[in-house]
Parts: structure tokens; C-alpha cells; sequence
């Protein structure tokens, strides 16, 4: 029985289990995204979050903690050199799975798990949507272009009242 047991075994021993999550956490961090079964994504995640939010602290300790879990010198340094600081400001949540539908072999449920600052799509989205902000009015647009037109000529007939 697995009471309380939160780890998903994904039909593999521990060792095994440890140096399946290693190599996937290496090849996200790589690439940024990559396509792999629902299951398998799930337990990624709950595998590289932590190590994420250890990088937002660019220090010996926590890059050998990270270099613990990964045991790669190139994704360690890739890890704090290049994602660390587009998530430096997130409170949590730097992955999102998105579900792809079934794999035609097996049918198992596959999955596309991507950091989600860098993902170009949503990120160029959120930017111009806040750029694009502004203040509204509850005039209509006849009712503007009314003032528009009122107001330029109210200066004129005064600075024509005042010379006569």
C-alpha cells in the first residue's frame, strides 16, 4: 500500500527514478521545453521547481546543491547564467504543462512541459498588453469629437472679442 507515499514511481527503482528526472530537468533547462508523457511531466516539475528557486540565489552553496541534483556543469551554469535571471521576480510556478492528446503507439497521454518566462508567445502577449493600457472614458465618440470641435473655437471668438 502507498499511504501517503507523494513520489510516482513511474514503474522504476529509485536510482533509476533519480537519473530520469536529472536528464529531463538537464534537457529543460536546455531547451527550454520538452514534449515527454503527462506522468513523466508531473514529476519533473515537482523535481526542478525547488531547483529554480535555489538559483534565484547566485551563491557557492546553492550552486553546489543544484549541481547535486544534476550532476552537469553545463546546465548548472546555464541554469544560473541565463534562467535564473528572467525568474528572478516570479514568486513560484516557472513551469507549465500543457497537455498534447494521446501517443499513437500506446496511447499514453503526452505532455509539453516549457519554463514559462521563456516562452515567446505569452511573454510578448503580457508585455504589449500593458504597454497598450489606457485610461477610458465613458464619453462616446460623437460626444468627444463634439468637445473636440467646441474647444478650438471657443479660444478664437475670444481673441477675436478682444482687439474690437
Amino acid at each position: 500500500m502507498r499511504h501517503g507515499n507523494k513520489n510516482n514511481a513511474l514503474g522504476r527503482k529509485k536510482a533509476h527514478r533519480d537519473a530520469l528526472m536529472s536528464n529531463m530537468a538537464i534537457s529543460l533547462i536546455a531547451h527550454k521545453r520538452i514534449e515527454t508523457t503527462l506522468a513523466k511531466a508531473k514529476a519533473l516539475r515537482r523535481f526542478v521547481e525547488p531547483l529554480l528557486t535555489k538559483s534565484k540565489a547566485d551563491n557557492t552553496h546553492s550552486r553546489r546543491v543544484v549541481f547535486g541534483y544534476l550532476q552537469n556543469k553545463d546546465a548548472v551554469s546555464a541554469l544560473f547564467r541565463d534562467v535564473a535571471p528572467k525568474i528572478a521576480a516570479r514568486p513560484g510556478g516557472y513551469t507549465r504543462i500543457l497537455k498534447m492528446g494521446n501517443r499513437t503507439g500506446d496511447a499514453a497521454e503526452m505532455a509539453l512541459i516549457e519554463l514559462v518566462d521563456f516562452n515567446d508567445l505569452y511573454v510578448k502577449e503580457a508585455a504589449g498588453a500593458e504597454a497598450k493600457k489606457t485610461r477610458r472614458s465613458r464619453r462616446s465618440p460623437s460626444a468627444k469629437k463634439a468637445a473636440g470641435d467646441a474647444a478650438p473655437e471657443a479660444p478664437k471668438a475670444e481673441d477675436e472679442a478682444k482687439p474690437e
